[in-house]
């Protein structure tokens, strides 16, 4: 009697709360398509995770052309963007819509409307 039995790695990833949509540039091919991703490795038999090969996970910046991935610690410039640098926008006043909303914007010199 013969079993044949398939036993390998799969990585489990999803997006990093504060990086969501920042884009940057990828150290390896100079792309634009560098995302913050978090990464858990699996130990899989049959195709089914059996046991996590990292309790924490892997924080990396993942380029999506080259799947070049540098850890996010050696990126000073990705974690300065995370959550609009640290800066929010103060809020509107109570009643008023935020500014710029149904507002034209200035005229411009040499442009006629």
């Amino acid at each position: 009697m013969f079993f044949f039995f398939v036993c390998g790695e799969h990585t489990f990833r999803k997006n990093v709360d504060g990086y969501e949509g920042i884009v940057c540039q990828c150290y390896n091919c100079g792309n634009m398509a560098g995302h913050v991703i978090k990464s858990h490795p699996w130990f899989t038999f049959c195709w089914i995770p059996v046991l996590p090969l990292s309790m924490k996970g892997h924080v990396d910046v993942v380029c999506n052309i080259c799947s070049f991935a540098q850890p996010l610690e050696n990126r000073p410039d990705v974690m300065g963007m995370a959550n609009r640098g640290g800066q929010q926008p103060p809020p509107p006043p109570h009643g008023q819509a935020p500014q710029g909303w149904g507002q034209q914007p200035p005229p411009q010199p040499g442009f006629r409307y």
